[in-house]
């Protein structure tokens, strides 16, 4: 059973490990820095569609992302 801790680890993990800093990610998603800071605290989940673009502007697959791979 895939739980949303789990998810929520690896997103934050994809965050902390890309070449980019948070408010890079931001600015690319059009979305406040703090945002991301909340992701990565665990504070809360991005709505589907930011989720799909987080993914790419990472570059790691979402099934990743949700353990499906």
């Amino acid at each position: 059973m895939i739980k949303a801790e789990e998810i929520q680890k690896r997103l934050r993990e994809a965050i902390k490990y890309s070449n980019l800093s948070q408010k890079e990610i931001a600015e690319k998603l059009g979305i406040n820095p703090s945002t991301i800071s909340k992701y990565t605290r665990l504070d809360i989940f991005p709505a589907l569609d930011t989720f799909a673009n987080l993914c790419e502007i990472l570059d790691v697959s979402a099934d990743e992302i949700l353990g499906l791979k």
